[in-house]
């Protein structure tokens, strides 16, 4: 099956070489690329393309603005081509909340040689971008959060050194989180619904290492939790969510009767830095059976691997069912490889986050002994 790729783009260079990389892979087929959503619309009225590539600044309309039409209107999986400054980092986040599904972060300098030296992850990002069900989950996604924001509480390469061994007494919570495609609306879905009494969460998000930031900064203002990226060292307590920089792993590690996070470059670890193996493996060694595993909506397998480790260390593990995924490939992968306690919507996470019960005490409540 053909994918049918609309760029919108007002700089003719991007237009040019997003149009050579992606028609020279098989599969994607670029049917037009327009320098501003106007006339990007004609091209719309004789065919509807299946993923567009969208620009966020452009003349006569914006991106953004855009993308919150075609939302309403007929919602087209979009990924944004944005520039790395913070102010584009800021209006990529609004853009991610409406609706689009990644992210390409295109530098100002060197652009042209960034594109040419990109072509697979251009190619896997609108792959990925095909495979999202918009329709499927907006309901879901676009639900209030029942909560409003309150003041915050105060203050094998990668994984060479083991942590130290779970303390099997040890009854302090962790719930470490991963996610790629879809996984921003989904994680301010979750996130939005926790209270402050909510265990310590490790966030692994797939996102350009200049957003991941501002993306933390914005659910930090949405939600009754705090959140913020993770730095070296910080302690992962109750009320608190640390998500990875965009640049590197973030590792789970005990001290004493302590979880605290290492930051840490290396290589990429199923395609990715920061990888979700690498904090669900760090996370089943420090916390063994005192952890909670949740893989979300993405595409790929990362973390699959990591959540079997866990679930063999004795973690209740979770995944989103299909249903609630934007794209479901991660989630869909570890339940192949039987790494799954649970399969449940997007819906239900809010809830095991916030009470992070053992494997034990979820499969009573549940009344269940496997997935399902």
């Amino acid at each position: 099956m053909t994918i049918n790729v609309l760029i919108v783009d007002d700089s003719a260079v991007v237009r040019q070489v997003l149009t050579e990389q992606l028609s020279s892979i098989p599969g994607l087929k670029v049917m037009g690329a327009a320098r501003d959503p106007l006339f990007a619309r004609k091209l719309m009225e004789t065919q509807w393309p299946d993923v567009i590539v969208l620009d966020i600044e452009m003349p006569r309309m914006d991106g953004l603005t855009f993308l919150r039409q075609l939302m309403a209107e007929r919602p087209t999986p979009v990924i944004i081509c944005s520039t790395l400054t913070e102010q584009g980092a800021a209006i990529t986040l609004q853009a991610l909340s409406a609706g689009a599904v990644d992210i390409i972060a295109k530098p100002k300098i060197g652009l042209r040689q960034f594109l040419e030296d990109s072509k697979t992850l251009l190619g896997d990002a609108v792959k990925a971008a095909a495979q999202a069900r918009l329709d499927q989950v907006s309901v879901e996604l676009r639900a209030k959060p029942v909560m409003t924001p309150t003041p915050k509480l105060s203050a094998d390469a990668v994984l060479a050194e083991r942590s130290a061994t779970p303390i099997a007494g040890l009854t302090e919570r962790v719930v470490a989180i991963g996610t790629s495609t879809g996984g921003t609306q989904a994680l301010e879905y979750v996130l939005t619904r926790l209270p402050r009494t909510t265990p310590g969460i490790v966030i692994v998000q797939h996102m350009p290492g200049q957003f991941t930031a501002a993306f933390a900064a914005r659910l930090n203002q949405l939600c009754p939790i705090e959140v913020r990226e993770a730095r070296p060292g910080d302690r992962v307590i109750p009320g608190l969510a640390l998500i990875a920089p965009g640049t590197d792993h973030l590792l789970l590690r005990r001290s004493g009767a302590q979880y605290r996070v290492e930051v840490r470059g290396g290589p990429l670890v199923s395609r990715h830095r920061p990888s979700v193996d690498v904090l669900f493996r760090s996370t089943a060694q420090a916390a063994g059976p005192n952890a909670v595993g949740i893989i979300m909506t993405g595409m790929g397998d990362d973390g699959a691997r990591g959540l079997l480790e866990m679930h063999q260390a004795g973690a209740l593990t979770i995944a989103q069912d299909e249903q609630s995924c934007v794209v479901y490939g991660m989630p869909k992968e570890a339940v192949k490889l039987g790494a799954v306690d649970a399969v449940v919507s997007l819906s239900a996470i809010p809830e095991i986050v916030a009470q992070a019960p053992t494997r034990l005490a979820y499969k009573r409540l549940q009344g269940t002994s496997g997935p399902g």
